[in-house]
C-alpha cells in the first residue's frame, strides 16, 4: 500500500510529490462552460485534484477554471495526458501547458501504450528531467507493460487504469505495489451501471451513505487515488464526503467479491 500523507487524504508518490486521494475527472464534459463550472465546483468543495488529457479537448477551459477560482497553484495537482498518436511527447506537453496556461503539471500521463510499452519512455524522462512535470506515469498498462519500464532512471511514478470493486484488478495491483507505482483509479463508480447493486446499497444503507460514496470509500481506504467524473453540482459535493468514515473489514470483503476480471494483471 501507498504511503499517505500526514493527513490522510492523499498518497506520496516514490519521488516525494503528495497526490490527493480524491480528484476530479473530466472526461467527456464539454470544453467551454460545463468544464469551467465542473473544475469550479470542485475546487469549491475542497477538491485539490484535477485530471484531464489532450483527446478530452478541454485542458483550455480546467486551466481558465484554475485561475478563476482563486486557489493557490501550489495547492493543486493538475494531471494530463499524452496522445500516443503525437510522435512527441515533449511537444505536446508544451503545447497541454500552454493550453492550461501553467509552465508545468503535476502528472503526466502516457494514455495508452500505443507503439509498445517504452517507445515514448525516453521522452517522459526528458519532460520530467525539464520539471515540465513534477512526475511521469502510464494509463491503462498492464503488469508486464509496466514491468519493462521499472528499471528506467525516472520509473513511472502512477499507473492510472479503469479500477472498482467490479474491476479489481488484484494482480496488477500488486504488481504496482511491488515496484512502488501507484495505482490510480478511473471510472471508480463504474460510469454509474453498477450504483444499484444490492451489496453496495446494503452497505450504503447500514452507513447512511450513498452508493457512489461506498464505492469511493473502497479505493481510497486502500490507498488508491480515484477521479470521479461528474458535471453536476450536488454530486461533486457528494463524492468529496469520503474522508469522515470507514467501511469495515467485512463490508471490504464483500466489496472485494464484487470482481469480474478474476483478479487480473492486465489494464
Amino acid at each position: 500500500m501507498a504511503t499517505l500523507t500526514d493527513d490522510g487524504t492523499g498518497v506520496v508518490l516514490t519521488n516525494g510529490v503528495p497526490m490527493p486521494l480524491l480528484g476530479l475527472g473530466v472526461w467527456q464534459i464539454p470544453d467551454g462552460r460545463p468544464t469551467e463550472q465542473a473544475v469550479r465546483w470542485a475546487l469549491d468543495a475542497g477538491y485539490r485534484h484535477i485530471d484531464t488529457a489532450t483527446l478530452y479537448r478541454n485542458e483550455r477551459s480546467v486551466g481558465r477554471a484554475i485561475r478563476d477560482s482563486g486557489v493557490p497553484r501550489e495547492q493543486l495537482f493538475v494531471a494530463t495526458k499524452f496522445h500516443p498518436r503525437d510522435p512527441d511527447p515533449e511537444r505536446a506537453v508544451e503545447a497541454s501547458l500552454r493550453l492550461l496556461g501553467l509552465d508545468h503539471v503535476d502528472l503526466y500521463l502516457w494514455h495508452w501504450p500505443s507503439g509498445g510499452a517504452t517507445r515514448h519512455w525516453p521522452a517522459f524522462e526528458r519532460i520530467a528531467e525539464r520539471g515540465l512535470a513534477r512526475a511521469v506515469g502510464v494509463s491503462n498498462f498492464s503488469a508486464d507493460q509496466l514491468g519493462r519500464l521499472l528499471g528506467a532512471d525516472v520509473p513511472p511514478a502512477v499507473d492510472q487504469v479503469e479500477f472498482s470493486p467490479f474491476q479489481f484488478r488484484r494482480r496488477l495491483l500488486a504488481a504496482c505495489e511491488a515496484g512502488g507505482v501507484v495505482l490510480e483509479a478511473y471510472s471508480p463508480l463504474t460510469r454509474g451501471h453498477d450504483l444499484g447493486n444490492r451489496v453496495i446499497a446494503e452497505i450504503a444503507q447500514r452507513h447512511g451513505r450513498t452508493p457512489a460514496q461506498v464505492l469511493l470509500r473502497w479505493a481510497v481506504q486502500r490507498a488508491i487515488p480515484v477521479i470521479p467524473k461528474s458535471a453536476n453540482r450536488d454530486r461533486i459535493a457528494e463524492n468529496a464526503r469520503i474522508f469522515d468514515f470507514a467501511l469495515p473489514a467485512a463490508d471490504m470483503a464483500a466489496l472485494d467479491g464484487l470482481d469480474r476480471t478474476g483478479g487480473t494483471a492486465d489494464a
